[in-house]
């Protein structure tokens, strides 16, 4: 009998022994997956602001060519080089995220895509932010 118990316990270790590493091997598997998880969200968000800062450049750039040049949106479109580059659906999309831009409490980046815009949801208006300064050519 006092083997039997021996053997019982040594099997009931051995057990518990494989229970702890499947643990350990999940718990280092949820970690890796969390970081990379991470990782792709950190790296879309970055993504997204840079969209986003370029496309307010170029908001601010296609304003000067309707407001400051005086051309119409669709003249505008022409002058960078027509519907290949661009076209008039986008340049008013562009429009509207520059304009958002300027309206305290107002997310350029729902304008960009397509969401409604509400205030900020932290509380309130923020203090707008001043716009990007488009570099002249000359």
């Amino acid at each position: 009998m006092a083997s039997q118990a021996t053997t019982r316990q040594q099997a009931r270790r051995a057990a518990l022994d494989v229970q702890s590493r499947m643990r350990q091997q999940r718990a280092e598997q949820e970690r890796r997956r969390g970081g990379l998880a991470v990782t792709v969200v950190t790296a879309l968000a970055e993504r997204d602001a840079l969209v986003l800062a370029c496309e307010v450049r170029a908001a601010t750039a296609l304003r000067s060519l309707t407001e400051d040049e005086g051309l119409s949106l669709r003249e505008a479109v022409q002058w960078c080089g027509g519907v290949e580059q661009l076209t008039v659906r986008e340049a008013a999309r562009l429009r509207k995220i520059e304009a958002a831009d300027e309206l305290p409490g107002v997310d350029a980046q729902q304008v960009a895509a397509g969401e409604p815009t509400e205030p900020s949801q932290h509380g309130g208006a923020e203090p707008a932010t001043s716009r990007p300064q488009v570099a002249s050519t000359g």
